[in-house]
This record gives C-alpha cells, sequence and structure tokens, in this order.
C-alpha cells in the first residue's frame, strides 16, 4: 500500500515523462494531455493504495494517460480520424502496463522541449510554455516569477498553444542541420529560467530555488539527451552556481556577498559533480556556458575568497568577451580585473559602460563598490543611489541600503 504522499513523490518525478509522451498521442493537443496526465494521477491515488503499486509507475501512468486522452477524442466528433489511428495504436498496450520504452520516452521529452522552444514563439512564451509542460509549474506560480496576473499569464499560455497547433509547428526534434541552431535557444531558455530563480528581479526572495531545481533538472535533460559539450557547460555552470544557495543570504534573507560567504555551507557533492563535467566541456570549444563554468569552477575551488584565482578568471573573461560581446559580459570583466589588479584599474573599464547599462542596477552596484574601495565616499553614496532608484528585489535593496548608509556615515 502506498500513501498519498509517496504517489505524489513518484507523480511529481514522472509528470514531465508521462505528459510529454501523452502531448505526442494526442496529435500535440496540450490541453487534452494536461487533462489527461490529471486524470491518469486522479486514477492512481483511488487505485494504488487498494490495488498495490505497479512495478512500472511511469508506464502505468503513461497507459492510462493515453487511454484517457483517447476517450476525450473519441467525443470530439470532428476529430473521428484521429480516434482510428490512436485505438489502432494503444490497442494490446493496455495489459503491458509499461507500453512505452525508456528511449520513446526520453525522446519525446526531448520533443517537448523543442516544441515548447520553437523560433516562432516570443522569447517570454518559451519560458512560461516550457515551466509548465515539462517544470510542472502552476499558472499562478509562472505568473509571479513573471510579475504579472494569472490571467495574463494563462492567456498568454494559451496563445503559445495555440500558435503550435495553428502554425502546425511539428512535435518533433530538429533534423541534424537544424539541431544545433535550436538546441542553442533551449539553452538559452533553460539558463534564464535559472537566473530568475538564482537572482529574483522582484519581490520578497531574492532565490526562487523552484525555478533553480526546474532549469537544473531541465539542463540535466538536455544533457543527457544532446551531445552538445556547450550542454554539459551549461549543467555545470548552474550547479556550480546553486551549490552556494545556503550561504548566499543570511538567516533574515539579506544578500551575503561571495567573498564575505560561509564556504562550510557550498554543497560540496554538487561542486564535485560540476567539476567532473567541466573539463569535457571545454573541449568542445568552448563555448560561452562552458567558459563561464571554468569561472565559477575558480570560485568554487577557491578554499578562502583571498585564494582566488582573479588573474585566471580575468583571461577567461577576456576569452568570453570575445566571444560574446555583451555589455553584461563586459561588466563581469571589469570587475574581474578589478579584482586582480585593483580597483582604479576597473573603474575605467566599468565607466565605459555607462550608455548600455544606465539602467542596470549591477552596474551602479559595481561601480560604488569601486568607488567604496578607492575612499570616494561621496560619489560612492551617489552611485548607491543610483542603483537604488534601479532595484526591483527586497533583499538586494536592503543590501545597497546599507551600503549607502555606511558610505554617509564615513565620509
Amino acid at each position: 500500500m502506498q500513501s498519498a504522499a509517496a504517489i505524489e513523490a513518484v507523480f511529481r518525478r514522472e509528470r514531465a515523462r508521462v505528459l510529454a509522451t501523452t502531448i505526442r498521442t494526442s496529435h500535440g493537443d496540450f490541453d487534452l494531455a494536461e487533462e489527461a496526465v490529471q486524470d491518469a494521477f486522479a486514477a492512481a491515488i483511488a487505485r494504488w493504495p487498494v490495488e498495490g503499486t505497479p512495478d512500472e509507475p511511469r508506464g502505468w501512468l503513461i497507459s492510462v494517460a493515453r487511454h484517457k486522452a483517447i476517450d476525450a477524442i473519441r467525443r470530439r466528433v470532428k476529430l473521428r480520424a484521429i480516434v482510428s489511428e490512436q485505438t489502432a495504436e494503444a490497442s494490446g498496450e493496455a495489459s503491458e502496463g509499461a507500453a512505452a520504452e525508456p528511449a520513446a520516452v526520453a525522446d519525446d521529452r526531448l520533443r517537448l522541449i523543442y516544441t515548447c522552444c520553437h523560433p516562432a514563439l516570443a522569447t517570454e512564451a518559451q519560458i512560461a510554455l516550457t515551466l509548465r509542460t515539462l517544470g510542472g509549474l502552476t499558472t499562478e506560480e509562472i505568473a509571479r516569477a513573471f510579475l504579472t496576473s494569472p490571467v495574463t499569464m494563462a492567456q498568454r499560455l494559451v496563445r503559445a498553444k495555440s500558435k503550435i497547433r495553428d502554425a502546425g509547428i511539428p512535435y518533433e526534434v530538429p533534423e541534424a542541420s537544424q539541431l544545433a541552431e535550436r538546441t542553442g535557444a533551449v539553452m538559452a531558455v533553460v539558463y534564464l529560467i535559472f537566473n530568475e530563480g538564482y537572482a529574483a528581479t522582484a519581490g520578497d526572495a531574492w532565490i526562487r530555488r523552484d525555478l533553480c531545481g526546474e532549469a537544473i533538472r531541465l539542463g540535466r535533460l538536455v544533457a543527457e539527451l544532446t551531445a552538445a559539450p556547450e550542454a554539459r557547460g551549461l549543467l555545470a555552470l548552474m550547479l556550480l552556481h546553486d551549490a552556494r544557495r545556503d550561504a548566499r543570504t543570511d538567516e533574515r534573507g539579506d544578500v551575503v556577498l561571495l567573498e564575505d560567504q560561509d564556504r562550510s555551507r557550498w554543497d560540496r557533492a554538487q561542486i564535485g559533480e560540476a567539476l567532473a563535467l567541466v573539463p569535457d566541456a571545454l573541449r568542445g570549444g568552448p563555448g560561452p556556458y562552458s567558459l563561464q563554468a571554468a569561472i565559477a569552477a575558480l570560485h568554487a575551488s577557491a578554499p578562502r575568497a583571498c585564494d582566488t584565482d582573479w588573474r585566471q578568471i580575468a583571461a577567461l573573461f577576456d576569452e568570453l568577451a570575445r566571444r560574446q560581446p555583451t555589455p553584461i559580459v563586459a561588466l563581469n570583466r571589469a570587475v574581474a580585473i578589478a579584482m586582480w589588479r585593483g580597483p582604479e584599474a576597473g573603474l575605467p573599464l566599468i565607466d565605459q559602460l555607462a550608455e548600455p547599462l544606465a539602467g542596470y542596477h549591477l552596474w551602479h552596484a559595481a561601480r560604488a563598490d569601486l568607488l567604496r574601495r578607492l575612499g570616494r565616499r561621496d560619489e560612492a553614496a551617489a552611485a548607491y543611489r543610483a542603483a537604488l532608484d534601479h532595484v526591483g528585489s527586497a533583499p538586494e535593496r536592503r543590501f545597497l541600503e546599507g551600503r549607502l548608509a555606511e558610505a554617509l556615515a564615513r565620509r
């Protein structure tokens, strides 16, 4: 006999696989598949405590969800042609329990990722749909991540699903010639999800662990199901950043900078897993995610903040800037140079980014920090005020207010 909590744990673990396969057998009908999967879960809640847990829970859920979907299709008179095809496909499978082979399930998950991240959809829609289908987040949770209402987010999700249906976007992994390009979009969406969880752009909580966890799970999926070295680099990068989660805030939820963190609280097992991925990822090019993973690995490998190899980090940022010449990369490179050669070397590089990053609170905060280190308190206070004008999250606001108070007190 299995408790409801244990069944819910199975469902959380297997939901993405079951849903991905059900979407395929429903001819890409997301809503129909989601309803069928929920019905399968309800059936498990009712039957497993009495009949016992199946030997292959995932296969049982897939089989039940598939038949629930077929029953719904039968009720749609206009889709009778699909019914005959689905019925033929499902015949003989009900008694097998684990009807779907593991490879087929894996392929279905990959198909679903690429469908959610199709370039015909806007980036925001890609992220939201990926969170909903593969991440299993509710519409309300996704709405909070996007700082919008659940009604608005529900409308966006409906539009995204409708576009997939109406445009005939295929539920498939792209051809080999398109795979590299499309995988890049998939990885970008996964990393955007992680970044929102790692440092929330707004709200009372600076770290959204649920989003970080979902992004890492999706990153594992992409790394497992593709041969792209950059996918392993992305996974390593997220694991290394996430390994510091317990030390990044104090007991009040306030921000603790990297240099001040208690490194004994870092997740060493997770760091070890990530460090094993980095060499292989770097041999693949390296790409931007792999280079950032190498930078994060140097931070993770330093026993103390003062042991950090900032010279090597600056060199890696040089390479990253050549491959990804964005203002954010340039800002991080400037900070690394400041940590290696001193604030007087980094400040001019940061000042060069005033135009593209004028509305970015971390540019103002980085500039304020270097001015503080140089003893230029009035200028530092002005920069902290500018950062406060653009910050969104409450923990970061409290941190900047504290630094501003220090700057004013020491003038």
